[in-house]
């Protein structure tokens, strides 16, 4: 199988292995934000922040106090925060500078951060893992573009680092299921599997778990599928086979997103599916995305039913909030522009407004989020 070797890897590890008396050597090059690693996390992910608050979005707590979004989020329970990371975005917006300003600001609120790896431009998830722009010309070269995979995660973790910041929990692509970083990483087709396709993802995934070992070597590392309540126990199985190393288990859960059942039965697929996934691999897991329709009247007490049982679950880990600071009909600008959407994604079209936010039109959490409450 191929195991991606850059000379700054290897560099890399030469170095570390010179400073093993070093207890702590990953925490000497910056200044260092000291933030305990919590037992469960009950985070979010707040990755449109920066635009937000470019768009004069202002944020306030439950008693109409105006406040920092972190201060916000503090109060709500929050002690956990995850940051998606894109290689050249529209805008800048969730690029590696904007990324690491946003994690030292959750590191100096005293929220442990996740870095959210999607390899893409944009968003990455089963519908679309589009390479980079500065990585088209190979993409159909695994060698080479394993050497991107492993290049880029070091540069934007050893930013981090410069910063001060050292992340407890470091994802490897955005919802895998049919791989990433097409074709080159591409599971199967419409036609069917693709001949070593598992192997090849396996590669590129392994090129940014072991970039990430290098400059956090204790920090997780995990992949990361969409749907928990669905049997992806195959899926593990099958990567974990071709080669794929991984600390834990990453899974998305949207509850009210879907019609085929109730939200109730989809809380208890999910959870039931948690359960068989830690039985076999005896691996942490993490909800890293889940999201309710705050329009529905069962939202708040769907979610609080979910964090429940999944805090008291033997191997759940966290749960994470996507996008909570989301209100108002407020979204990124690039929704609006259809030239930009086709070059993205490769359809022409626009976006609405994200609906399900988790705060209200004035910028205050919703009772939606009481369920990160310890």
């Amino acid at each position: 199988m191929f195991k991606p070797v850059t000379a700054l890897l290897a560099l890399a590890a030469f170095i570390g292995a010179c400073q093993q008396n070093n207890p702590d050597p990953i925490d000497e090059p910056g200044k260092p934000i000291n933030v305990e690693t919590p037992a469960f996390a009950r985070g979010a992910d707040v990755s449109w922040l920066s635009e937000m608050e470019n768009d004069k979005k202002t944020f306030k707590k439950a008693n109409g106090t105006a406040a920092d979004l972190f201060a916000v989020l503090k109060d709500c329970g929050v002690n956990a925060i995850r940051l998606r990371v894109w290689v050249s975005p529209p805008g800048g917006w969730s690029g590696k500078t904007d990324m690491v300003a946003l994690a030292v600001r959750a590191a100096k609120a005293g929220m442990a951060v996740m870095v959210d790896f999607h390899y893409s431009d944009f968003f990455a998830d089963p519908s679309r893992q589009m390479v980079p722009s500065a990585w088209a010309g190979d993409k159909n070269d695994l060698d080479k573009m394993c050497t991107h995979v492993a290049d880029y995660t070091t540069e934007v973790l050893q930013a981090l680092k410069e910063a001060g910041v050292t992340p407890a929990w470091i994802q490897v692509g955005n919802e895998t299921r049919n791989g990433m970083l097409w074709p080159a990483g591409q599971l199967w087709t419409g036609s069917g599997e693709i001949a070593d396709g598992r192997k090849h993802f396996a590669s590129l995934y392994n090129a940014g778990y072991d970039a990430a070992k290098v400059v956090f070597p204790k920090a997780i590392v995990m992949p990361h599928l969409n749907n928990a309540y669905e049997d992806n126990l195959w899926w593990f199985q099958q990567v974990q086979a071709a080669g794929a190393k991984f600390d834990a288990i990453a899974l998305s859960h949207y509850p009210q997103a879907e019609s085929k059942y109730s939200a109730t039965q989809y809380n208890q697929k999910a959870l039931e599916q948690m359960k068989a996934l830690y039985n076999i691999f005896k691996l942490p897991i993490y909800i890293t995305e889940v999201g309710v329709k705050p329009a529905k009247s069962d939202a708040a007490s769907v979610l609080q039913a979910f964090m429940d049982e999944a805090g008291k679950m033997a191997g759940c880990k966290g749960v994470f909030y996507w996008e909570p600071e989301a209100y108002g009909g407020w979204k990124p600008a690039v929704y609006s522009n259809a030239d930009e959407i086709q070059r993205l994604t490769g359809k022409r079209e626009t976006w609405g407004p994200y609906d399900q936010g988790a705060f209200d039109a004035d910028g205050r959490p919703l009772a939606i989020m009481n369920a990160f409450k310890p």
